[in-house]
């Protein structure tokens, strides 16, 4: 098994060193085409959505799904192969990648315009991505195992919790139920 300290890998999956950098763009090809073929059909369906909803007829809702399609596509594929060779070059997963690769996309997308254009999708698809990133990343658990050596949570007889361990739900359900019980007294 692979050891994973914070968001960096140790290996992979079968505990083996590292692959060499000349088989990451082969390994990434191969990942970002399925991402690829994904984006494409959701592209295709959101562009055929969007035709049918803006009554557009059969023919151009077809016309505006290839080209959704080919959007989303480009969209997926080039994020996927960037975040994959950076990951494997790198041998980290962090905001740096995605920074990255989202500027890679907005590059992309935005080609055959003006400079200007090209800079301000760039920075805005590494802020997104950057964004998302940050959204995606695992967080440590609120709550902490309940350990028998601990000194600090001390169990009662039997092996039931201390009462200050249960969920405020409880407190609340007798706050409301006595709530409910002095709206149906009746007034005199």
């Amino acid at each position: 098994m692979a050891a994973r300290r914070g968001r960096e890998w140790d290996g992979d999956e079968l505990g083996a060193p590292p692959p060499a950098p000349l088989a990451a763009p082969v390994v990434c090809l191969l990942r970002s085409a399925g991402d690829l073929a994904a984006g494409a059909f959701v592209g295709s369906l959101v562009g055929y959505g969007q035709g049918l909803i803006r009554n557009k007829g059969m023919k151009a809702s077809l016309s505006s799904a290839g080209s959704s399609a080919k959007t989303f596509a480009a969209l997926a594929g080039v994020q996927s192969f960037i975040m994959c060779l950076l990951k494997r070059l790198r041998g980290k997963d962090d905001v740096i990648n995605a920074g990255v690769a989202g500027c890679c996309t907005g590059l992309a997308l935005s080609f055959p315009g003006a400079p200007q254009a090209m800079f301000h999708s760039c920075v805005t698809f590494a802020a997104f991505s950057c964004i998302m990133d940050g959204l995606n990343k695992q967080q440590a658990a609120m709550a902490l195992p309940l350990d028998m050596d601990r000194p600090a949570v001390k169990r009662q007889e039997g092996g039931v919790l201390p009462p200050f361990t249960l969920p405020p739900l409880l407190d609340a359900s007798d706050a409301l139920a006595s709530f409910c019980q002095a709206l149906l007294k009746p007034k005199h």
